[in-house]
């Protein structure tokens, strides 16, 4: 009887790969086609199999984190040493290497489409481009009373023209 081609993923190697290939930051799409199946087929498996779901969970946390770190970075500024090497030759024993001949400490300014982007994210209540604010009782917007008296004095404003 022919084994499933899902179960060679179910073993310790092939959860790896997939681990692996998900933290490379590879697409689920990628992914399915490395193992030699369509996309459609590995999201059955990823709701037949646990093991499968839970090894691509692992493998894109590793990265979304990594990610996230970098953007909370960009967003603070950091600071960097750039070394400069050149090549040397000892004059006694003919070796080349390269010596450090120069070393700067760099300084990356905070990045405000960073800041922007990391605050509306995860602040939204306080970030979001648009606040709705309705009062309290008022179903929407619309039933606000300070919007119906703006309204109406919108409304008497074009009829006195």
């Amino acid at each position: 009887m022919a084994k499933g081609k899902y179960q060679e993923w179910l073993e310790p190697d092939g959860l790896t790969r997939l681990e692996g290939w998900a933290r490379d930051g590879l697409t689920d799409e990628q992914i399915a086609h490395n193992c030699g199946i369509t996309t459609t087929t590995l999201y059955d498996w990823k709701n037949k199999y646990p093991a499968i779901s839970e090894a691509l969970k692992r493998g894109k946390d590793v990265i979304d984190i990594e990610v996230e770190n970098a953007l909370l970075k960009r967003a603070l500024g950091y600071r960097y040493d750039e070394v400069t090497r050149e090549k040397t030759t000892d004059k006694e024993t003919g070796f080349s290497c390269l010596t450090v001949t120069k070393r700067v400490t760099k300084e990356v300014l905070p990045d405000t489409t960073a800041q922007i982007f990391w605050l509306k994210n995860r602040r939204p209540d306080k970030w979001r481009d648009r606040i709705e604010t309705v009062s309290a009782g008022a179903q929407s917007a619309e039933d606000d009373p300070i919007t119906k008296s703006l309204k109406e004095a919108a409304d008497a404003v074009k009829k006195a023209d």
